[in-house]
């Protein structure tokens, strides 16, 4: 395999897997060509590429069939290799590729509509001898249909979309009541992912693991398995650690399931890379059943190519262009074990919603990115200056680490998570760490609920009040050198959140002389993201100060330049010296460390004093003159309004549905009383924004509805 397959290949993709596949494609000496919509204009994977052409369609182009093959046709590609998401499962682009004479870096379009629904893979494979779930089996059942099929299926069960997969849709139902509601959800969510709003039911597992196998086939028939990957850390159906081999499966299981998912491939003529999904009980590994085919290249191959040296993206560039896969399933080796931990755009004090921002400042180590990369490997879309938008999945980058075995490699991979900095939007990277470090993930003790269950008491806990910030209301020591940091950098000359500017002027100077007098101290006033406001009083220039935060104790700080980058800062703080990312931008400043960060916003006096008045005259945060506001957490689409303007609702009540980055995410009342809606279906929202007011019930003037043009904000 030293030839080139391909001169030039189109990549109809995005983000990381882009990247990924361009790099791949640089390695082997192949012209890449990237696509792109005005989202992604300035995006990494188009200044990575040799050529790129834009996509007309607005944000939805990269699901433009015609326009992907347009665009290859144009560019003088031989292929077309879709990554995955997007059009990396439709048929239609398999069989317009055929039709254009450009080769598709996937199965036939025959494996890809068959395995794409879910009812018919099930039944395919039970003929051939592959244990299913319980379920339905039929397709295009109806609501009426699906409702009446649930009681022999028995409950609790699962909602799954027909079409599409990474968990989008897919919606756990404990009993008859709340099926309805499930099954309007999900058939909105599969029509919006997927086109197709076809949906099946299935028995839920109490407790499984979901443990997936790599297979590769090429035109001669030949298949073979790459061993096993465990994805059973999920929250909402999506991945979030996944590693390889599983550590509950032993090598006669793993022949078991290998077998198990070679049949599959076979009994629908597969060509290229897929993946096998089963589920297996949690208390029974022996045990599994077949849950889905995904037809594509999977988020987790890394840890694939890890254990295995194997290139993924290659081979299916060899097996596409003609060749053999050029080994037996003897001549497959597993050596060591990989993690791969996802780094989502989200905020996980608010619940994990998608989160949006511009990166300011990037710092990944140097780490590496494809499968030549090892120990530590960093797939990533993420740059300096990247913006971060709602328009698609919240998946930045994949951080992945090997070792001799499981306990290395999750040590490395915590040491990447913590050495990566990223500020300007919310990422889950604390929570990584946090996941690592629980005694049943560093045991191997999984099951899907897992990280569910860990987040439920976090919440109680109030460990996921802030994030960034302490748990309580005032600065801890472990937050306050945040704190410290982010007021003296705020304390230069820079805009405040009011309009205006900190006076640092020669009549006021930045390390508050005065003439004749002791130095003046300068006031910082830092809301964090979660609603905490701290006052800093600072005496000194940011290299020698004394500073006091929240009435504490006033102690010896600077902040100075570490020398590596321009956010890279050592802030000294009594006497200890930490290392800390701190990067501002307009009234806004963060602070990262560890792997975690916090921005806060410096607030001006005029805010403060609105502030005051506001706590002055009763009205606490979130109601208007007793009203309970709904607020948008996140930026997106409204897709559903499910109680009428005007109607009396209870706290709890779901009132209003946002879609983001392909999920649905319902916004409660926090009160009961009388319902004024701000929005309706079709409206773009921004964080932040209300949606909807709840009246108290003897506030509520049913003749007085809420104006829509009064409460909506700027779509």
């Amino acid at each position: 395999m030293f030839s080139a397959p391909f001169g030039t290949v189109l990549v109809a993709n995005r983000g990381e897997i882009a990247c990924r596949v361009i790099g791949t494609l640089r390695r082997l000496g192949v012209r890449s060509v990237a696509v792109f919509t005005d989202v992604d204009a300035d995006a990494r994977h188009v200044r990575e590429a040799d050529v790129s052409i834009r996509l007309d369609g607005g944000r939805l182009g990269y699901l433009d069939v015609d326009a992907v093959v347009a665009a290859a046709v144009r560019a003088g590609a031989e292929a077309i290799h879709p990554g995955y998401g997007f059009l990396s499962e439709n048929p239609a682009l398999a069989e317009a590729c055929e039709r254009a004479g450009v080769v598709f870096v996937g199965p036939p379009a025959r494996a890809i509509e068959t395995m794409g629904d879910k009812v018919e893979a099930k039944r395919l494979v039970a003929k051939h001898g592959v244990p299913v779930l319980p379920g339905t089996l039929e397709g295009g059942l109806s609501d009426a249909d699906l409702v009446a099929a649930a009681a022999d299926v028995g409950f609790p069960l699962l909602v799954k979309p027909v079409a599409g997969g990474g968990g989008k849709g897919m919606t756990v139902v404990a009993s008859a009541e709340e099926l309805p509601a499930a099954l309007a959800s999900a058939r909105r969510v599969a029509a919006s992912s997927f086109g197709d709003d076809g949906l099946l039911l299935e028995r839920l597992v109490a407790a499984p693991r979901h443990i997936e196998v790599q297979v590769l086939a090429d035109w001669r028939a030949g298949v073979v398995h790459l061993g096993e990957r465990e994805c059973t850390l999920q929250r909402r159906h999506q991945k979030v650690i996944e590693e390889a081999p599983s550590p509950a499966v032993d090598d006669r299981v793993r022949v078991r399931l290998g077998e198990a998912a070679c049949e599959v491939a076979r009994s629908v003529g597969y060509v290229g890379a897929g993946t096998v999904e089963f589920l297996v009980p949690a208390d029974d590994p022996s045990s599994f059943w077949f849950i889905e085919m995904n037809t594509r290249l999977q988020v987790e191959h890394p840890v694939t190519e890890m254990v295995t040296g194997l290139d993924l993206v290659e081979l299916q560039l060899r097996v596409a262009s003609g060749e053999p896969l050029g080994f037996e399933q003897s001549d497959v080796r597993l050596r060591g074990h990989a993690i791969e931990a996802r780094v989502y755009a989200e905020s996980p004090a608010r619940g994990f919603l998608p989160a949006t921002g511009r990166v300011l400042a990037l710092d990944d180590r140097g780490t590496p990115a494809g499968p030549g990369a090892s120990p530590l490997r960093l797939d990533s879309a993420l740059q300096p200056g990247l913006e971060v938008t709602g328009d698609y999945d919240p998946l930045l980058a994949k951080a992945i680490a090997h070792g001799a075995d499981r306990a290395e490699a999750l040590r490395r991979l915590d040491g990447l998570l913590d050495e990566l900095a990223v500020l300007g939007v919310e990422t889950n990277i604390g929570f990584l760490r946090d996941l690592l470090a629980d005694d049943d993930v560093l045991a191997g003790r999984l099951d899907t609920g897992l990280i569910d269950r860990l987040v439920a008491t976090s919440a109680h806990s109030g460990e996921l009040s802030e994030a960034g910030e302490p748990r309580g209301s005032r600065a801890s020591d472990s937050s306050r050198g945040w704190v410290v940091a982010a007021a003296l950098l705020a304390s230069q000359e820079r805009p405040t959140a009011g309009g205006g500017v900190s006076a640092t002027g020669p009549w006021a100077a930045a390390d508050g002389w005065r003439l004749n007098a002791p130095a003046a101290p300068r006031r910082v006033l830092l809301r964090a993201s979660g609603g905490v406001t701290h006052e800093v009083l600072l005496t000194g220039r940011t290299e020698d100060a004394e500073v006091q935060v929240d009435d504490g104790a006033t102690l010896r700080a600077s902040l100075r330049p570490a020398g590596r980058a321009e956010h890279d800062r050592l802030l000294t703080l009594d006497g200890v010296t930490h290392r800390l990312a701190v990067v501002s931008a307009g009234a806004e400043v963060w602070v990262g460390a560890g792997g975690r960060a916090a921005s806060y916003t410096v607030l001006d006096r005029a805010a403060r004093a609105a502030r005051r008045r506001s706590l002055r005259d009763g009205d606490a945060p979130g109601h208007a003159g007793g009203a309970a506001e709904v607020r948008a957490g996140m930026p997106g689409t409204v897709t559903a309004v499910p109680v009428a303007d005007g109607e009396t609702v209870a706290a709890g009540t779901t009132v209003v549905v946002i879609e983001a980055m392909k999920m649905e995410h319902p916004l409660t009342a926090r009160a009961s009383g009388t319902l004024r809606l701000a929005v309706r279906p079709g409206d773009q929202v921004r964080l932040d924004q209300v949606v909807a007011v709840v009246e108290p019930a003897e506030a509520a003037d049913p003749a007085a509805p809420v104006s829509l043009s009064d409460t909506r904000g700027d779509s």
